[in-house]
């Protein structure tokens, strides 16, 4: 069992009358996590009820919340009790109808649990407002794939294990760069068996998802696109470019782009600028959720050799290290360009206080600082900027800015 820190969250809300609503990727774990929510209550004793939409035999007690209340009501009575619901995407109008079930004030708490369609995302969200908290699960994040891979031997001091444990932090980082973190795949040993999965995932993903969002049996022009942006991480979208390569129009591949976010599989960076006019296009760059799924689909996955190829990933993994990080917060997340090909990798943005990050997949052994960096900091002197790479830490000054080299994993732990 791999254990997820979403859990402890999840555990806390029970308490609350809201729904909890568990969201995330297909095969990310959703299940799972409803099992140990299920056991950790039946270990106190409480009363829990399991159904799930892809269970034949449940689907009857959907078809109408009162079908659904005489079911509850059989098993629990009119007492508190917990309803676990998995699979909801399946339930038409599913806002609705949970909508429903909570304005009748029952004595019981649902928590719910749905791959992230454009109906769970969207429909439920609409319908459930001051009704909900949602619960965003992805797949084994590297901090949760660390501990896993050491039995949580280090769970209360990982940064002493980076620093003390460098070979091994390199091989687990290389492992994870190369496989990513689906649950299946991280707990299975035999690479023949990781490509079966990674494969059943992926055509679960063309053949389910996309496949029922667009309405349609054909999903190669998607598949397509999907390789193309796998092999131009942190590059601009070329949208007329993507067009001409993909043969569909420009609006299908900002179709196809936004239905990629909805489920789960690519998030979208848009431009830092102050001044739209010198700071050129509004065209964003793409990164993966999952880096063993990109791979997979250029035919990299566990394959990974090139220094070029794992400078791609290693900074679509910082950019997962520092999307977690601002998530719960008002920050933002960018990059930056400008007309003269200047670029920074990521400006996080609070306010009117920007950080520049450049990503190097590099052992430093001294401080090396790229001319993009030095002409952002020139131009709007943040209070600190950042290195990232793999072992190396030291602090210099660059005018009024505290300029950090910092290794990668440090940002599980420090706040940028």
């Amino acid at each position: 069992m791999i254990e997820r820190k979403i859990f402890s969250d999840l555990v806390k809300h029970l308490s609350q009358k809201e729904i909890s609503i568990i969201i995330g990727p297909r095969q990310s774990g959703k299940t799972t996590l409803m099992e140990m929510l299920r056991e950790h209550l039946d270990q106190k004793g409480e009363r829990t009820l399991y159904l799930n939409l892809d269970i034949e035999w449940d689907r009857p007690h959907f078809e109408s919340q009162a079908a659904l209340l005489k079911k509850i009501e059989l098993e629990l009575g009119k007492r508190r009790g917990f309803v676990f619901i998995d699979e909801i995407q399946r339930k038409e109008n599913a806002g609705l109808f949970l909508k429903g079930l909570f304005d009748l004030k029952l004595p019981y708490k649902f928590i719910v649990s749905g791959s992230g369609s454009l109906e769970l995302k969207e429909k439920i969200h609409e319908s459930l407002i001051g009704r909900k908290r949602l619960f965003e699960l992805t797949t084994i994040t590297f901090e949760e794939f660390i501990n896993h891979k050491t039995d949580y031997k280090y769970k209360e001091n990982l940064s002493g294990f980076f620093e003390i444990e460098k070979d091994r932090t390199q091989q687990l980082l290389m492992e994870y760069m190369n496989f990513g973190g689906y649950p299946r795949v991280v707990l299975e040993s035999e690479q023949t068996e990781k490509i079966q999965i990674i494969d059943e995932i992926y055509r679960s993903i063309l053949e389910k998802d996309i496949a029922y969002l667009l309405k349609v049996d054909k999903t190669e022009a998607f598949n397509a696109l999907i390789k193309v942006l796998a092999g131009q991480i942190g590059n601009l979208i070329n949208y007329s470019e993507l067009s001409s390569t993909l043969s569909i129009s420009y609006q299908t591949v900002k179709k196809y782009l936004w239905y990629s976010q909805k489920i789960f599989l690519l998030d979208l960076l848009s431009p830092y600028a102050r001044n739209i006019r010198k700071e050129i296009t509004r065209s964003p760059v793409a990164y993966f959720w999952d880096l063993g799924l990109r791979n997979y689909s250029l035919g990299l996955f566990g394959h990974l050799h090139s220094p070029s190829e794992c400078g791609f990933i290693f900074e679509n993994l910082v950019f997962l290290l520092l999307k977690k990080q601002i998530k719960l917060s008002s920050a933002k997340l960018h990059f930056w360009r400008t007309q003269d090909k200047a670029e920074v990798d990521f400006i996080i943005e609070r306010g009117t206080r920007v950080t520049p990050i450049e990503v190097k997949f590099k052992s430093l052994k001294q401080e090396k600082i790229p001319r993009s960096l030095r002409s952002f900091i020139a131009k709007y002197e943040p209070s600190e900027a950042y290195i990232i790479n793999l072992n190396f830490y030291k602090t210099v000054k660059i005018g009024k800015t505290t300029l950090i080299f910092l290794p990668f994993y440090e940002l599980l732990f420090k706040e940028l």
